[in-house]
């Protein structure tokens, strides 16, 4: 497994931490997903054979927040 940290913009509650966790939970090869809204900021444990990083950001912009 893999960890990565990535930069997400425009979350303002629980609920949207909530979602961006829920979105990134349900991507095949993904781990534990920790959800910091007051560091605007995503922690995520995968396997890098089954998903990455560009599969993250799609997610978490489909959810309609910004990934960096």
């Amino acid at each position: 497994m893999q960890h990565i940290v990535i930069n997400v913009s425009g979350m303002t509650c629980g609920g949207c931490s909530n979602s961006v966790k829920r979105v990134l939970t349900a991507l095949p090869g993904v781990g534990e997903v920790n959800v910091s809204l007051e560091h605007a900021n995503t922690s995520i444990e995968f396997d890098p054979e089954k998903t990455g990083i560009e599969a993250f950001k799609k997610a978490i912009e489909a959810a309609g927040f910004e990934a960096s």
